[in-house]
This record gives structure tokens, C-alpha cells and sequence, in this order.
């Protein structure tokens, strides 16, 4: 249940009679609101060993998407990070996307994925699969009646690549639920990551930093990364997997501070530490600048460094350490209360249904045209 999952959960919410479509599904991985959907896979679910290793079937994506029959379907709402808003709708029906990203493997991000060296055919096939799918990426994306970002920052690069406008409407963030124990501003000594271990995400980063700073640092993910990240952290590193609800809840509370290294398109974490009453040390750029106030300004939620260096980071937990007393738990939980989830429901659900009523009335008014 990352980002993306959280932001379909509200969409089954609102529209629980739908048809749910996807590449892959692996049981009992969701939530019950997603699960309970009439959920319809691809072929890429029927291919060996699929739902540890889909990644390599990347190249195979857009056929699989395309494969979907939606015709009978007056209104075709996609998330997408992938392939998904490359889906054929029908001539007759509204296909809003909530574009999470511009298929980030190929455009900005390309040299970040594919920065390891590669041996073989793997090193000859990259660059020609990465030019196929910018293409398929670019073309697909007139298929979108209107997009949704999630950020200014996706909303930019919506532009660039896409050529497509978009609005913005931030995902939601369950404020209810993470929220600061009452009456204690304590914090244990310890910083924390919540995050999967992709090449973007920058953990290595924070592990060489840590390293020389001894410090206590609690990493709570998983990914394919894992075993060579284990491998370079010291004993002060710990990593806990990935945690319930209610424990990742519990490492908020307690954290000095929550880390965020990577360029990210927007960033639920660190919003939800906010809510939890933490700070964020984060690099940057991304949607980062959308969610954190940075220090020195008024009401700080945050420090952020400038460079992806180990030694940029060491210099933001430097100055955060030392202006420590400038951080109020409830000014930091107020900045996150704009992401609250119900706001992403209202949005979401209104922006819905003011585009299917204009769809509608130029459907009725291209039929009267054509019988006049």
C-alpha cells in the first residue's frame, strides 16, 4: 500500500460498483477496499514468476495494457506511473488520467534506473526498448481526455513531454489516522526512511552519510536493492522490512526526524511524518518544495540540502540539529492537514464529475447536430 494504492483505495471508495483493471494482482497484498473490487488482470499475470520479477517484463507492458477491452464503459479513470493511461477507451466514452509521473524509467530519471553497467545484449537492447517506449509513452498520451497531476512538478513535466495541460490535486494523506501522541513531544534518538529500495530513491545516499555519522537510522522497506544496501550500512543502520500501519505510525512518533533523499514526484512519507508532528530532511527539488516548509523560514517543517551527496545531507542534520528548538510538533502537523485525504476526495470526486457533465453535453450536442 504505497502512494499509488492509497490513491486508488479513495477512487474504489467512491466508485465500488467499478471495474478494476490492472497489469498485475497479487492477493491479499491490498487493502479490503481495493480487494473486494472485480479486479480484471492482463497476460502479464499468467507469465512465470510475475509478481516477484514483473519488472523484466517491462517491454511488454503497453501490449498488455492495450489488451483491455473497455467498450460499453461511458467513463475510463486510469492512475498511472506506467502504462495504464495508455489504455484504449472507446470513441464514446471520458478518460481522465491521475498521472502520478511521465514513465519515469525513460524520460528524466533514465540514466538513475539504468546506471549500472550493463553486460550483453542487456547493454545493446536499453537504449533502443527506452527510445520504443518514449515514443509509445508520448503518442499514448492523447488518449487522455484531461490528465490530473499530482504536483506541480509532475504538472511541469506533463507539459514537456506530454504537450498536455493538466490541474493539480495533491494525493491524499491519512491525517486521522497518523497523528502525534497527546501531550508528548518526545522523540528517541533515532532518524527513519520509509521507502522501497529503488535505484531513485537514494538510500545509498543516506547509508554513506550515516556511516560517518554514526548516528542511529531506521530504514522500514524492501526492494531489490535490499542485500547491497545491507551490505555498505554499519551497525548503526537498521532495517526493519516492511512494517503494519500501526508500527510505521509508532516510528513516526518517535523519530527525530524523517529522511528523504531522493527527487520524488511528490512524496506521501514525509507528509505523513508532518502529520505525526516530525520534520523532514530532504533534498530539494522535486515535489519535496510543495509539501515542507524549509528552514529558516517562518513555521519551518523541515531542512533541505541541495546537492545528492552524502556530505549535502551530512550539512542539512548539522543545521538541524543545531536550530532543533525551532521545530513545533503542531505547526508541522498543521502544514500537513492541507493533504488530508478527505480533501483529495472532494477534489478528486468534483473534477470527476464536472468533466463527465461537460463530456455529456458535448455528446448530446454533437447528436443533434448531426440529426439537424
Amino acid at each position: 500500500m504505497r502512494g499509488g494504492e492509497k490513491c486508488l483505495e479513495i477512487l474504489c471508495e467512491l466508485y465500488p460498483e467499478a471495474d478494476l483493471y490492472t497489469l498485475l494482482y497479487v492477493k491479499n497484498q491490498l487493502s479490503p477496499v481495493i480487494e473486494r473490487m472485480n479486479i480484471k488482470t492482463s497476460f502479464v499475470q499468467k507469465l512465470p514468476m510475475a509478481s516477484r520479477y514483473y519488472r523484466y517484463y517491462l517491454p511488454l507492458f503497453p501490449a498488455a495494457i492495450e489488451q483491455f477491452d473497455l467498450k460499453g464503459y461511458d467513463l475510463v479513470v486510469s492512475t498511472s506511473h506506467c502504462v495504464a493511461k495508455g489504455i484504449l477507451p472507446a470513441p464514446d466514452s471520458l478518460h481522465i488520467s491521475y498521472c502520478f509521473t511521465p514513465m519515469r524509467y525513460v524520460w528524466d530519471m533514465h540514466f538513475e534506473y539504468f546506471k549500472n553497467p550493463l553486460l550483453g545484449f542487456q547493454k545493446l537492447s536499453v537504449p533502443f526498448l527506452s527510445n520504443y517506449l518514449r515514443i509509445w509513452d508520448a503518442t499514448s498520451s492523447h488518449r487522455v481526455d484531461s490528465f490530473v497531476a499530482i504536483s506541480r512538478h509532475v504538472q511541469t513535466r506533463i507539459k514537456k513531454y506530454y504537450g498536455r495541460e493538466s490541474v493539480i490535486i495533491y494525493p491524499p494523506v491519512d491525517c486521522d489516522f497518523f497523528h502525534p501522541l497527546p501531550n508528548s513531544d518526545q522523540s528517541d534518538n533515532y532518524f527513519l526512511m520509509v521507502t522501497a529500495f529503488a535505484p531513485y530513491k537514494r538510500v545509498d545516499l543516506v547509508i554513506q552519510a550515516f556511516n560517518r555519522l554514526e548516528k542511529p537510522l531506521l530504514i522500514v522497506g524492501d526492494g531489490q536493492e535490499r542485500k547491497k544496501l545491507e551490505k555498505m550500512a554499519k551497525r548503526n543502520v537498521e532495517f526493519l522490512g516492511w512494517q503494519s500501519n500501526e508500527e510505521v505510525r509508532n516510528y513516526y512518533r518517535g523519530c527525530r526526524a524523517f529522511i528523504f533523499p531522493g527527487e520524488e514526484d511528490f512524496g506521501i512519507a514525509p507528509v505523513e511524518a508532518q502529520a505525526c508532528g516530525k520534520p523532514a530532511i530532504a533534498y530539494g527539488r522535486g515535489g519535496i518544495l510543495e509539501s515542507v516548509i524549509p528552514f529558516p523560514k517562518e513555521n519551518p517543517t523541515g531542512v533541505f540540502f541541495d546537492h545528492p551527496t552524502p556530505e549535502s545531507l551530512i550539512q542539512a542534520i548539522d543545521l538541524f540539529e543545531r536550530n532543533i528548538d525551532q521545530f513545533d510538533s503542531l505547526q508541522i502537523r498543521r502544514n500537513a492537514l492541507q493533504f488530508h485525504k478527505n480533501n483529495f476526495r472532494d477534489k478528486i470526486r468534483s473534477f470527476i464529475d464536472q468533466k463527465y457533465q461537460e463530456f455529456q453535453s458535448c455528446q448530446e450536442g454533437s447528436s443533434i447536430a448531426q440529426e439537424v
